[in-house]
C-alpha cells in the first residue's frame, strides 16, 4: 500500500509525497493583491516540506471576496505578485496551487478578528450576489439575486481566472465549491430555491459547478490536474448530502477533474457538526470507492501515524492539512523523520536536520 511520503501523479505532475497545504484565508490583501505576508506565508510551508502548497480562496472577481482583505486574481496586474510565490515554491522543491473562488452571499464580511459582521460600501464593501436574494444569516449582507447573464459571467472569470494562475505559474488549480460559497449555494437545494435552469432537480443545481470546471478545464494546460473541493453533507436534512457528492464526483472526474478535497458544511449556519479527528476522513473514503476517482483528506488530521493510516489503509489519496500546518510550518519534515523516511531539508538548515537527512 501507499505510504504518506511516496510520491503521487496526476497527469503530468508528479507531487513528492501526500502531504497539501489546505487553503487558508489571510485577510492580508489589498486591493486583491499577494503581499509580502503571502510571500512568507506560504514560502514557509514549502520550505517545511510539503509537496503542494495551497493559495487562500482567490477570488475571481472583486464581488467574489469574503472579505475586502481577500486574495484575488480577478485583473491581469494580480499576476506577478502571485508569481513571486510560485517562484519561490518551486525553488524550494514544492508545487504551488491556487484555489480560484466566489465567495457568493457570504461575500463582503469583516476580517475574523474584527467581528462577525457584514461591511458596508462605505468601509469597502459590495452588495454580495447569490442565486437567491437570502442572506446566510442576519449578520450577513443581503445579496443580489444572479440572473442567467450574470452567472455566464461567473463562469466567464473562473476560466479567467485559471488562465491567470498558469501566467503566474501555478502547476494546480482547484475549484472552490465548498464551505457555503457561491457554487455550494447552488449545490444545495437549502439554499438554491431558483425554478430556471439553475434550480430545483440535481441536474439543475450541480450545472453551475460542471460548466465552471469545464470553463476551467478548457483554460488548464491538459497535462496539469484540476482539483475540486466539496463540502460533502451540509450536516442538514433535506440539504446536500454524501450521495449528492457522490454523483457530483463522478460527473467531475468524467469532465477532467483529478481529486476531489472532501471537506464538509459552511452553508447553513448552527448546523450540528461532530467534530473529531478526522471527522470527514469517511468521505473522502466513500467517494473515492464509489466515484473512482483520487480524493483528499482534510479535517482534524494531526499526527504522521494518523495521516499515514489514512493513506495506507486506501481511504484518501492525499491529505490537506490546515491548522497544524499554522502551528509547525515544518510539519512534513517532522513527520517523516516519525514514520522513519528520510527527506530533503533545506541546505540552509541542515546543521539542525536529523543525522540520515537529504539535502535540497
Amino acid at each position: 500500500m501507499p505510504h504518506l511520503f511516496d510520491p503521487i501523479t496526476f497527469r503530468g505532475l508528479t507531487l513528492a509525497h501526500r502531504v497539501i497545504v489546505s487553503p487558508m484565508c489571510q485577510y492580508s490583501s489589498v486591493d486583491g493583491f499577494a503581499t509580502d505576508w503571502h510571500l512568507v506565508h506560504l514560502g514557509s510551508r514549502a520550505i517545511g516540506g510539503a509537496a503542494l502548497v495551497f493559495t487562500e480562496a482567490t477570488a475571481v472577481t472583486a464581488e467574489g471576496r469574503i472579505s475586502p482583505a481577500d486574495l484575488g486574481i480577478w485583473s491581469d496586474q494580480h499576476i506577478d505578485a502571485l508569481a513571486r510565490i510560485t517562484r519561490f515554491a518551486r525553488e524550494h522543491g514544492s508545487i504551488a496551487g491556487v484555489q480560484l473562488a466566489h465567495a457568493g452571499r457570504k461575500g463582503s464580511t469583516a476580517k475574523p478578528w474584527d467581528g462577525l459582521r457584514g461591511v458596508s460600501p462605505s468601509e469597502g464593501g459590495w452588495q454580495p450576489v447569490g442565486p437567491t436574494d437570502a442572506p446566510f444569516a442576519e449578520h450577513y449582507p443581503t445579496p443580489r439575486r444572479l440572473d442567467v447573464a450574470d452567472i455566464r459571467g461567473i463562469v466567464h472569470a473562473f476560466s479567467e481566472g485559471a488562465r491567470r494562475a498558469r501566467a503566474a505559474g501555478f502547476d494546480v488549480v482547484e475549484v472552490h465549491a465548498a464551505h457555503g460559497y457561491l457554487i455550494h449555494e447552488f449545490l444545495s437545494p437549502l439554499s438554491n430555491t431558483r425554478t430556471d435552469e439553475y434550480g430545483g432537480s440535481f441536474d439543475n443545481r450541480v450545472r453551475l459547478c460542471l460548466e465552471i470546471v469545464d470553463a476551467v478545464r478548457a483554460a488548464w494546460p491538459d497535462r496539469l490536474p484540476v482539483f475540486v473541493r466539496l463540502s460533502v453533507t451540509d450536516w442538514t436534512d433535506g440539504g446536500w448530502d454524501v450521495d449528492q457528492s457522490v454523483e457530483l464526483s463522478r460527473r467531475l472526474a468524467a469532465r477532467g477533474v483529478d481529486l476531489v478535497d472532501c471537506s464538509s458544511g459552511g452553508n447553513v449556519p448552527g448546523a450540528r457538526i461532530p467534530l473529531g479527528p478526522g471527522y470527514q476522513v469517511p468521505f473522502a473514503e466513500q467517494i473515492r470507492r464509489e466515484a473512482g476517482v483520487a480524493t483528499g483528506a482534510v479535517g482534524l488530521i494531526t499526527s504522521a501515524e494518523q495521516a499515514d493510516d489514512i493513506i495506507s489503509s486506501g481511504r484518501a489519496d492525499c491529505v490537506l492539512l490546515a491548522r497544524e500546518l499554522l502551528r509547525d510550518p515544518y510539519w512534513p519534515l517532522h513527520a517523516a523523520q516519525a514514520l522513519g523516511r528520510p527527506h530533503a531539508w533545506p541546505v540552509q538548515y541542515l546543521r539542525a536536520a536529523p543525522p540520515d537527512s537529504l539535502s535540497r
